[in-house]
């Protein structure tokens, strides 16, 4: 049985429970700023936005097997970006 979503929302709606899992393991490893939001971006840009064809259970996969690591270096690197930028601004 295919599942097909309408839309994006939908999709990030019917893999919420494995992302509220992920951010529960992650704040029990003290990474407790990282959100769903970040794994869900992460995800959609560093391997989703480059597969075909992806199952659900697949997406659940990468979910929970995402490396800690790897996640908290992106959710890092992406404050760091937030924080560098305004500042450059600022010196105009």
């Amino acid at each position: 049985m295919d599942i097909e979503f309408n839309n994006v929302k939908e999709l990030y709606e019917r893999l919420r429970p494995a992302l509220e899992t992920k951010v529960a393991e992650l704040k029990r490893n003290d990474l407790d700023y990282i959100k769903q939001d970040d794994i869900w971006n992460y995800l959609k840009v560093t391997k989703w936005s480059k597969a075909n064809n992806l199952l659900l259970y697949q997406m659940v996969s990468d979910i929970l097997n995402l490396d800690n690591s790897e996640i908290d270096e992106y959710v890092k690197e992406e404050i760091r970006k937030k924080v560098v930028k305004p500042n450059l601004e600022e010196m105009r």
